[in-house]
């Protein structure tokens, strides 16, 4: 497991594990995956695939995205703009850089993670060496009530911090019961989004179709068959637009929506640095 680090903004990173034969230091990595979590998530969620990818000679860094986890601002579930994301992404992107110069950077990014790791790399050409989306939140699956539409028209222009619950439980994202434990136990896990994040998902998702015919990235669409939180049939949509060569997408169907920390995450996470081994 690894330790938040950061001041203006707080990430996590691991390093590739090394050779038997080296006893001292970290290995230099094959590549560097920069991970960007979810609604509701936090970096610490990241450990069972960075671990993974570690043993397999890749080192990860994973943004704690404003509002969520242990970062401090508040009020929880709440961010001005999802460019504040994107600007916090950038420069750990530039970071690794530094760290780790010359090696490529791929960019992983799960269900609201997904979205905003398409949009950035669709805007940015040339800065990442591709992209792995998980269940990427093209569209909402779950059921808000009534009453959360209304108070985003009556309240959004007056009080855009103000907080409704995010309706989803732990036991929608995983079928590992001991990890959903884990997480229903976690202060960490932010069950409640503000209108204001809630209404940035828009512009967002409305654009995907038109930034799938710039985007130069090769891409990687890994799709849940029980998705209880994202309509898949939208990722579907965008995956089928993207004018790439270079493009993939592997359904599991067993599988719910986290597929980072479901059952069966192992097969996930090979089926990952399979393809990202013929792109290093």
């Amino acid at each position: 497991m690894s330790n938040l680090q950061g001041t203006d903004f707080l990430y996590r990173r691991w390093d590739a594990a090394p050779k038997p034969s080296v006893t001292t230091g970290s290995a230099s990595p094959k590549a560097v995956f920069l991970l960007v979590h979810g609604l509701g998530a936090h970096s610490a969620r990241w450990d069972f695939l960075a671990e993974s990818f570690a043993r397999r000679g890749y080192a990860s860094y994973a943004i704690e995205l404003r509002g969520f986890g242990a970062a401090p601002e508040r009020p929880r579930g709440h961010v001005a703009s999802f460019r504040v994301w994107d600007r916090d992404i950038l420069a750990l992107r530039e970071m690794i850089g530094q760290d780790f110069p010359g090696k490529k950077v791929f960019l992983l990014g799960e269900s609201m993670g997904g979205l905003i790791a398409y949009n950035l790399a669709g805007l940015n050409p040339g800065m990442f060496a591709g992209q792995v989306l998980i269940a990427p939140a093209f569209k909402n699956g779950m059921k808000f009530p009534l009453g959360a539409y209304v108070k985003m028209v009556l309240f959004l222009p007056f009080n855009p911090k103000f907080v409704v619950d995010v309706p989803f439980t732990s036991e929608m994202a995983t079928r590992d019961p001991e990890y959903a434990a884990v997480m229903n136990a976690n202060p960490d896990e932010v069950r409640v989004a503000s209108l204001k994040l809630l209404a940035g998902f828009l512009p967002l998702q409305s654009k995907a179709g038109r930034l799938a015919r710039k985007l130069d990235a090769p891409t990687l669409f890994l799709v849940p068959g029980v998705d209880h939180l994202v309509d898949e049939r939208a990722g579907r949509k965008v995956f089928a637009k993207l004018a790439l060569a270079d493009k993939t997408l592997i359904e599991y169907p067993e599988m719910f929506h986290a597929l980072s920390i479901d059952l069966g995450r192992e097969k996930v996470f090979r089926d990952i640095l399979d393809w990202t081994d013929k792109r290093v």
